[in-house]
């Protein structure tokens, strides 16, 4: 039987944000989407050069996939290497998928050169990250817990220990409910439950995915 290889916890943007800076009256704006597809971030970078229409430079990157398997960028007419690359590094060097982030300048009449562009650059695409909210995606389990309501007591405090929220309770002649929680604390959690309720508590796992936590 092969070995499911590691699944490393990754970062989504679960709301987009804006950031701006100013580099010798330059404009620099970051704007930043959650997208699931290249179409999404696409369409996501036509809406923002439809937007600041006026702009010089509507330069952009994206990242789709747990892996980063798909990765975009454009300079849009700066100097190669000077937008689009530097707003990709930001975006990899904060773990963050499925993502893609538009940075749009103003000219301000001065020419910033290849290393102010870069400096540039970086500091909008982080200034909109850091104006986004960003939440991690952990890969773990999902299970369906089935106990009597003598268990539920001892199994709501074990689970509150180690932080794991409860969803979907259905209380009927049993308690039912689901958690999701990360793969490598599964057998033990099982473990705990088990040996709290003396056995009768019911654990089937559903399915194995990825949670943002």
């Amino acid at each position: 039987m092969q070995l499911e290889s590691k699944k490393e916890p990754y970062k989504i943007i679960e709301q987009g944000g804006m950031g701006e800076i100013e580099e010798k009256k330059s404009r620099f704006i970051a704007n930043v989407s959650p997208v699931h597809t290249e179409e999404e971030a696409l369409a996501f970078v036509e809406a923002m050069k439809k937007k600041y229409w006026d702009a010089r430079h509507n330069c952009y990157a994206y990242v789709l996939g747990e892996k980063a398997q798909l990765m975009r960028f454009s300079d849009d007419g700066e100097p190669s290497g000077t937008a689009g690359k530097p707003i990709l590094e930001v975006m990899l060097g904060l773990e963050v998928r499925n993502v893609a982030v538009v940075v749009t300048r103003y000219f301000g009449g001065t020419l910033l050169g290849t290393g102010g562009l870069v400096r540039a650059y970086t500091q909008a695409a982080q200034a909109g990250m850091e104006a986004s909210v960003i939440r991690t995606m952990r890969y773990g389990v999902l299970l369906q817990i089935t106990t009597d309501y003598n268990g539920i007591g001892r199994i709501q405090y074990l689970l509150g220990q180690r932080k794991i929220s409860i969803e979907q309770p259905e209380y009927t002649d049993v308690v039912s409910l689901k958690i999701k929680l990360p793969v490598e604390e599964e057998e033990a959690v099982r473990k705990e439950i088990t040996e709290a309720t003396a056995g009768k508590a019911k654990i089937e796992k559903i399915e194995n995915l990825y949670y943002m936590e």
